[in-house]
C-alpha cells in the first residue's frame, strides 16, 4: 500500500494483501484484505494507531521510512489480534523508545501473544486522552467488537475515528476512502455476517457511542475508509435490528437424490406462498455468502440425509457454523432421508445450543420421499407461513 495522506499530519501507512484467500484459515477472502495502520504526526510527539500482520511488516516499515519517520513515540493497540499486532514487535525493536498503548486486558493478551515486555506498555482507561501536541487522541472502550479487550482511538480536532475490525471489510482496494456502492456494501456486511454477528447485542450499544463522537471519518483497520460515517454505520443499524427478511435459506446435501427431491418441493410450496428462499449446495458452499444471508434471515431449513445412523458431517459443520454466529433466526427445521434408521435429528439438536430458535418438528423419508412426505413438506410450508404472518414478516 502507497502512503496516503487522510489530513494534515495524519496518513495511512498500512498494507494491502491482494492474493490473502483465507483468514484464521477458515473465512474465504474472494476480495482479499488490507491491514491498516494509521500515522499521527503531532506537534509535540508522534503515534502509530496498529500494525499490520507480520508478512507484511516490511511494507508498513517501508512506508515509516518514506516519511522520514525518525521517532515513534506511542503505538496504540486497539486490539490484540496478530493481524493488526504482529508486527509491533518489530516496530518496537526500530523505534525503542515508543510505549505501547492500550487497555489492561489487551496487555495481556498481547504479553501471552506476543511476548512483549510488560515494562514496555502504557495502560490506559476508558475516555483518557493522550496529547502529541495539537492533535489529541481519546481512547472508546468497546469489549466484543469483537474481542473482549477491543478499544477505539478517537483523534479529536480532526473527528476521525480508528475502529479496528468496528466497520471493517475484507476487501483489497488501492481507494482510500469506500464508494458507496453495493459492491463495497456486500463487502462490508459479510464482514459483518462472518466476524460482528455473534455480538450483535454489544454492538448496538456501541454504535451509540459512536454516533455520540460525531466522527467526521471512520478509519478501520481493514477495507477502505468511510467518508460517509451514517452509511456503514445506518447499515449496520440494521443488520443488528430486529428487522426480518421474508425468507427461509436452506442449506442441503444430498448423496442420492432423495434429500434433494425434498428440498426442490418445499422451495416450490414456500415461493407459492410469497415467502423467498435460497438455496445452499453444502457441497460447495461459501460460508461468507450463507452467513449474509443469516444475517436477516427468520427461518433455516437443514437439509440431509442419515449416514451411518448419524447425519451428514457436512450438516453438521452448517449447523455448528449457524450457532457460533449466533443470528437472529426465529424458526429452525429439519427435513432428510434416511435408510434403516438412525439419530440425524438428535445430532443436529446437540449442535444449537446458542440459538434461541422455535424448532419445527422433523420430516424425515424412508428412501425416496413418498405422498405422505411430500404432504408433510407441504404442511411445513404453510406452518412457515403461518409463522412469519404471526411475527408480521409477511405483512
Amino acid at each position: 500500500m502507497a502512503v496516503k495522506k487522510i489530513v494534515d499530519r495524519v496518513f495511512s501507512v498500512g498494507a494491502v494483501d491482494w492474493d490473502r484467500r483465507f483468514f484464521d484459515e477458515l473465512i474465504p477472502l474472494p476480495d482479499g484484505t488490507s491491514y491498516n495502520s494509521y500515522l499521527i504526526l503531532g506537534g509535540e510527539r508522534t503515534a502509530l494507531i496498529d500494525t499490520v500482520d507480520p508478512e507484511k511488516e516490511y511494507e508498513l516499515i517501508g512506508n515509516l521510512k518514506k516519511l522520514n519517520v525518525e521517532r515513534i513515540d506511542y503505538v496504540i493497540a486497539n486490539h490484540a489480534e496478530q493481524d493488526h499486532s504482529g508486527s509491533i514487535p518489530k516496530v518496537l525493536e526500530l523505534y525503542p523508545e515508543a510505549k505501547l498503548i492500550t487497555n489492561k486486558k489487551a496487555r495481556d493478551f498481547l504479553i501471552d501473544l506476543l511476548h512483549i515486555p510488560e515494562e514496555k506498555f502504557k495502560v490506559v482507561q476508558d475516555g483518557e486522552e493522550l496529547f502529541l501536541g495539537n492533535k489529541t487522541l481519546r481512547f472508546v472502550f468497546a469489549p466484543w467488537v469483537h474481542w473482549p479487550e477491543t478499544m477505539l482511538t478517537y483523534l479529536v480536532e480532526d473527528k476521525i475515528l480508528f475502529t479496528c475490525d468496528f466497520f471493517g471489510s475484507h476487501f483489497a482496494t488501492s481507494r482510500l476512502y469506500a464508494e458507496e456502492d453495493a459492491k463495497v456494501l456486500e463487502d462490508a456486511k459479510r464482514y459483518y455476517a462472518e466476524i460482528m454477528m455473534p455480538f450483535r447485542v454489544q454492538i448496538r450499544k456501541h454504535l451509540e457511542k459512536v454516533k455520540a463522537l460525531g466522527a467526521e471519518v471512520i478509519a478501520p483497520s481493514h477495507g477502505p475508509l468511510w467518508k460517509n460515517p451514517n452509511f456503514i454505520i445506518g447499515a449496520y443499524e440494521e443488520w443488528v435490528s430486529d428487522k426480518f427478511g421474508n425468507i427461509v435459506l436452506i442449506p442441503f446435501v444430498s448423496m442420492h437424490g432423495s434429500t434433494w427431491e425434498m428440498v426442490q418441493y418445499l422451495s416450490d410450496a414456500l415461493q407459492e406462498r410469497g415467502i423467498g428462499v435460497k438455496i445452499f449446495n453444502l457441497m460447495q458452499m461459501d460460508i461468507g455468502k450463507f452467513a449474509i444471508e443469516l444475517v436477516s434471515a427468520p427461518t433455516l431449513i437443514l437439509a440431509a440425509p442419515t449416514v451411518l445412523a448419524g447425519v451428514h458431517p457436512l450438516a453438521i459443520y452448517a449447523a455448528y457454523l449457524t450457532n457460533a454466529l449466533r443470528p437472529k433466526l426465529k424458526y429452525a427445521g429439519i427435513i432428510g432421508s434416511y435408510g434403516w434408521g438412525g439419530k440425524a435429528v438428535e445430532h443436529i439438536k446437540t449442535q444449537l445450543p446458542n440459538l434461541k430458535i422455535e424448532l419445527f418438528e422433523p420430516v424425515l423419508a424412508k428412501g425416496l420421499p413418498r405422498e405422505e412426505d411430500y404432504r408433510k413438506l407441504n404442511e411445513l410450508a404453510g406452518l412457515i407461513f403461518q409463522k412469519h404472518r404471526e411475527a408480521r414478516i409477511i405483512k
